[in-house]
């Protein structure tokens, strides 16, 4: 889906490591809720609360969920989901546009 029809934007911006990492919360009728952001190049360790399917629109990274020793890469097109009260650290290459959804 390219683009999402009856949403609330949240106006302020979600601002992670110095400006690195920003996105903005869209939120649906139903209670769902999203951020749309993103990633400079660079090195970052998220917390989860609750679960997330993170969606790379576009760009280059590798990722290591908490748990892991290796990493895998994640290209534009492909997605991860990531479990709640975890971690997960991604090593961007290259900018990269994100959809993460929070699942209930």
């Amino acid at each position: 889906m390219s683009e999402f029809a009856n949403v609330t934007v949240v106006r302020e911006a979600n601002i992670y490591f110095n400006g690195a990492v920003t996105s903005h919360t869209v939120l649906f009728a139903d209670g769902t809720k999203k951020t749309l952001g993103i990633m400079q190049a660079g090195e970052y360790t998220f917390n989860t609360a609750a679960a997330e399917v993170m969606e790379i629109l576009s760009g280059e990274l590798e990722l290591q969920l908490a748990g892991e020793t290796g990493w895998k890469t994640i290209l534009g097109g492909q997605s991860f989901q990531v479990p709640a009260n975890s971690s997960f650290t991604m090593r961007v290459k290259a900018v990269s546009d994100y959809c993460c959804s929070f699942l209930p």
